[in-house]
């Protein structure tokens, strides 16, 4: 994501955003998962351990490959 440097008043152009990529990367992670890619879940009280389990999933097979 780019933003106006005019505001950060660090002069003319754009800037990237650091450290977006890691959101961006996550949310890439998340929407992997069959229940989190499409809106399956009505209610957001049923989507969100979704999201949970998917996010529980996608670390505890990140820290088995460090292992």
């Amino acid at each position: 994501m780019l933003r106006p440097t005019s505001s950060t008043g660090r002069g003319k152009g754009f800037h990237v955003l650091p450290r977006r990529w890691v959101v961006e990367r996550t949310f890439a992670w998340i929407s992997r998962r069959r229940r989190c890619a499409r809106d399956y879940e009505r209610r957001l009280d049923h989507h969100e351990p979704m999201v949970h389990w998917a996010a529980i999933i996608q670390m505890t097979r990140h820290r088995a490959r460090l292992l």
